[in-house]
């Protein structure tokens, strides 16, 4: 299985465990979901019953599902740069999706995953292009 198939069955994982806990019908690869996905994270970081290794493995996977979510809200593609992986629009663009979930989980709603993903349209315009038709309600209405 290539690294790529990896990041892929560790984000359905997420999708399968995480759905229904949501109480979410549409629970995916979406706006919502990320939304979802970012209380999830806040609720976790409160929890001190979760090991170091735990936490890490929730980080990866959490990681791999957000990073699914970017490539099919505004395209992109799974690389390897400067020893991490990325999710790149072209050869000088990408987005970090370990890095935001880590220190979401680190720093909490100062670095929320969800305001990351919401911005990725607004700073790489010239490069993504939504996926969805689908208009999303507010933020604040999110939550």
């Amino acid at each position: 299985m290539t690294v790529q198939e990896q990041i892929r069955a560790n984000a359905e994982l997420v999708v399968r465990q995480l759905g229904p806990t949501s109480g979410m019908e549409d629970f995916g690869y979406n706006a919502d979901s990320v939304s979802w996905v970012d209380g999830f994270v806040e609720r976790q970081r409160l929890r001190s019953d979760m090991a170091e290794p735990e936490i890490d493995q929730l980080i990866q996977n959490l990681a791999c599902y957000v990073g699914e979510c970017v490539r099919a809200c505004y395209g992109g593609e799974w690389q390897r740069q400067d020893g991490s992986w990325v999710v790149a629009f072209d050869a000088s663009n990408a987005v970090f999706p370990f890095n935001k979930v880590r220190k979401q989980f680190e720093n909490g709603a100062e670095d929320s995953i969800d305001s990351w993903f919401n911005t990725i349209p607004v700073v790489f315009a010239q490069l993504v292009q939504p996926q969805s038709s689908k208009k999303q309600k507010p933020w604040w209405k999110r939550l």
